[in-house]
């Protein structure tokens, strides 16, 4: 089969190699179609950074060189003799976290974990072999292209989750990049009143206010701070951080209202400093996610089948595996008016 394989940074080669073996408890799928995350991006560019390259994960028992790809829908080719949940045919998702699975799911998320299509072989390839546990049904009405859009849409309903947010209240986005859209969306589901996007691009910009923002800024041309309290004088009820990068953290902590939240959804690439009088002063609270819960997931996809929560915005551009590098990762690099680029195995709906 096709796969495209990570073997060190600025080494990812798309070539043939066998399907791993059905165990008892295993699904394999034929791959319809996957998302390019910004994960996929950093393991790109500078990884590893969860990729195992020095010895075996100890959640999977593989290492690099491994196939890419987290966000993936497909069809059920074959199941294990003890799989009773699935059966050939059956259209699906897969979640990729893999945990202990030992504590409550609000803990055993931050209990160690590891994800398919990093710690193991994922779905940039014809087949994938995961779990039976990882693997979600796909209700009627949801098509497989925009099942490969609920893994990085369960990130964002898991934020505003961790964030308490409320209808009728007021929201501010730091960064509109393809989870900052996500994170408007599912404000928005949630019933936000004012949802307020900052961002360098205007571009990114221009895509927030596709999805439903009601604001947006430009932070290079405009002070935040100043431009958000003209919208909300006493501050943000919940500030979501997903750009990255200091700055917007001290911005967002300071822009939130009085025991406020402000939610970090990004993986910061390496320590930022802020000023906890800032905290003190004010009340407000930081709280953090790392990736979701089983039941936020499920949600997700119900979500999504409802139409309460409509991702297919964020889809910018459809690629063929063989042209990953180039129109994948070199245009999520270089071109700004680029959210989630969606690769095309088999291309079923």
């Amino acid at each position: 089969m096709r796969a495209a394989v990570w073997y060190k940074a600025k080494d990812i080669r798309v070539e043939d190699r066998d399907v791993k073996d059905v165990q008892s408890h295993d699904v394999k799928l034929r791959g319809a179609w996957t998302g390019i995350c910004g994960s996929d991006l950093h393991e790109f560019e500078e990884g590893p950074v969860l990729i195992p390259s020095d010895g075996p994960d100890p959640f999977t028992n593989q290492e690099a060189p491994l196939a890419l790809g987290h966000e993936f829908s497909g069809v059920v080719e074959e199941v294990g003799s003890a799989v009773t949940r699935f059966k050939k045919g059956d259209r699906v998702v897969v979640n990729p976290l893999i945990t202990h699975g030992e504590k409550p799911p609000a803990y055993d998320i931050y209990d160690g974990f590891t994800f398919v299509g990093l710690g193991s072989d994922g779905g940039f390839a014809d087949f994938a072999v995961v779990d039976e546990k990882n693997v979600y049904a796909l209700p009627e009405g949801l098509s497989l292209e925009e099942g490969a859009l609920v893994e990085p849409t369960a990130v964002a309903v898991q934020a505003v989750k961790e964030g308490g947010l409320q209808a009728g209240q007021s929201v501010a986005v730091f960064g509109s990049g393809p989870i900052g859209l996500l994170t408007i969306i599912a404000a928005k589901a949630q019933g936000a009143k004012n949802i307020v996007v900052f961002d360098l691009s205007d571009e990114r910009l221009e895509k927030a206010k596709a999805v439903g923002t009601t604001h947006v800024i430009n932070s290079g041309k405009t002070n935040p701070l100043e431009a958000g309290r003209e919208i909300e004088p006493e501050g943000f009820d919940v500030s979501f951080e997903v750009a990255g990068v200091e700055i917007t953290l001290n911005q967002a902590i300071k822009i939130t209202k009085s025991r406020g939240t402000v939610v970090i959804v990004s993986i910061f690439p390496k320590p930022v400093s802020f000023d906890p009088m800032d905290l003190t002063a004010s009340g407000v609270k930081i709280t953090s996610t790392l990736a979701y819960e089983p039941g936020v997931f499920q949600k997700t996809i119900d979500l999504m089948a409802t139409g309460d929560i409509d991702a297919n915005e964020i889809i910018t551009s459809r690629i063929e595996l063989e042209e990953i590098i180039d129109k994948g990762f070199a245009a999520l690099t270089s071109d700004k008016s680029q959210a989630k680029i969606l690769v095309k195995l088999s291309g079923e709906q």
